[in-house]
């Protein structure tokens, strides 16, 4: 027997571990079988020596156990008189990946056109029920504005919750510093705000045109915070979303103007909304930015950025409601009964409720369609892409214009649409197109 087996023999039957690891056991070379107390009944306890190709000592890790045994020797291999260095296993050649089959492709596809569908008809109800929604609460737009942000509080930290247990949202995103989310909140408040109050003020048809300077601001504070730099196509369809905004609203004659009568401090309102707005999602973009850095390349659930940011956001709406409903007149020790009296006319009970009619259908309806809304957003990106959902998102601006001029329930007097605004809306919609697309000036071929 070899020196080395046979001191491995003795330290065996003494007790004595010669090596406590091994490196690939599966690799291991059935050499030994103990029998416990010469029982053949007990089935046996393997031995194996493991083979170390860095060492000079080829046969150099035992496993056994400290106890009586035994020693059986079976299929002794013979072992070179020279050591050599055995090459590791190749590992297995990789699986080619199969393409999806043609059902699969067609189900794909069969998604993206019922995802999407379902997105415009939500995007246009959407904008529909906003206005419907703040006529029956046009004297307590902040009492919507703060139960519509509780709304999306309690969903949010609810899934959150759930992608907590499952693992996705780790204890490292969500000790993630909270003075972004604070300030995202504060912009995201004052945007929601400021939008509801001036929306009550605004005709319809006004509203979704107004909304479109969001992606002006967009790109601006996106230069501005994150030094982005953005192609030819951008600028050109952020200049035409700005004329089709100008000419659908300033254009024609003094009666034919859509905002004719409307004080400007409203239309200036609702693009403040949307400035305030564009800014917090630089910022969340900003955070995406930063969590994969802190997060050494992982990238932060997105469902802790909106869980603090509605948080947040539910916060400093709550707060801003006093200074709010004094700039309309009501001192702050009238404050709890303006609160009561939104209640009231939201659930449109008790005898002050003049003026509510519609309530709480509207409201309501507008607060679930909102956020089945985000949810379709979100689901449409998931099978396709940003492109298709943001062409899903922008052909509603046409239709939900054209709804709104309409006579609707509670809107008896619908809105006339002059030339000049039917213009301007099809200058915005081509420059949305300009802005969500890019032709290269010389497309790649596949034959050479």
């Amino acid at each position: 027997m070899d020196h080395r087996l046979g001191s491995a023999a003795t330290a065996a039957s003494s007790g004595h571990l010669i090596v406590n690891s091994a490196t690939k056991p599966s690799t291991s070379t059935l050499l030994f079988q103990f029998h416990p107390n010469f029982n053949i009944k007990t089935p046996p306890l393997k031995l194996s020596i493991f083979s170390n190709p860095s060492s000079a000592n080829h046969f150099n890790k035992i496993y056994y156990y400290n106890t009586p045994y035994r020693l059986q020797l079976r299929h002794f291999p013979p072992i070179a008189a020279t050591d050599q260095t055995y090459p590791p296993p190749r590992p297995p050649p990789p699986q080619k990946q199969q393409r999806p089959s043609k059902s699969d492709a067609n189900k794909r596809k069969l998604s993206i056109v019922v995802c999407s569908a379902v997105t415009v008809s939500l995007a246009i109800a959407n904008r529909v029920l906003y206005k419907l929604a703040l006529v029956p609460m046009k004297e307590f737009p902040f009492f919507l504005a703060q139960l519509t942000t509780f709304g999306y509080v309690a969903i949010y930290f609810s899934i959150l919750f759930m992608r907590y247990r499952a693992g996705v949202a780790t204890d490292e995103m969500l000790s993630f510093p909270k003075i972004p989310f604070i300030i995202i909140g504060l912009l995201e408040a004052l945007g929601v705000v400021s939008g509801m109050y001036s929306g009550a003020m605004l005709p319809g048809p006004a509203i979704p045109i107004l909304n479109q300077t969001f992606l002006l601001w967009q790109l601006a504070f996106s230069m501005l915070i994150l030094g982005r730099t953005y192609s030819l196509n951008r600028f050109a369809g952020s200049f035409l979303v700005a004329a089709g905004v100008v000419l659908a609203v300033t254009s024609g004659s003094e009666h034919d103007q859509l905002l004719s009568g409307v004080e400007f401090v409203w239309p200036a309102m609702m693009i403040a909304s949307s400035a305030f707005q564009a800014v917090a999602s630089v910022l969340k973009e900003s955070v995406f930015l930063d969590a994969a850095t802190r997060l050494k390349g992982k990238l932060i659930d997105i469902f802790v950025v909106n869980s603090f940011g509605s948080g947040f956001q539910a916060l400093f709406v709550l707060l801003f409601l006093p200074f709010l409903s004094n700039l309309k007149g009501i001192p702050l020790s009238e404050f709890p009964s303006y609160l009561k009296s939104g209640a009231a006319c939201f659930f449109n009970i008790g005898a002050n409720t003049t003026g509510c009619d519609g309530s709480p259908t509207l409201p309501l309806l507008y607060i679930i369609t909102n956020i089945a809304f985000n949810i379709s957003v979100l689901n449409l990106l998931k099978y396709s892409s940003a492109v298709v959902s943001s062409l899903a998102v922008m052909s509603s601006v046409p239709i939900s214009i054209y709804i709104l001029s309409l006579p609707l329930p509670y809107l008896s007097e619908g809105a006339n649409l002059s030339p000049f605004f039917v213009l301007g809306s099809a200058v915005l919609m081509v420059g949305l197109i300009v802005y969500n697309f890019s032709w290269p000036l010389k497309q790649d071929s596949d034959i050479s």
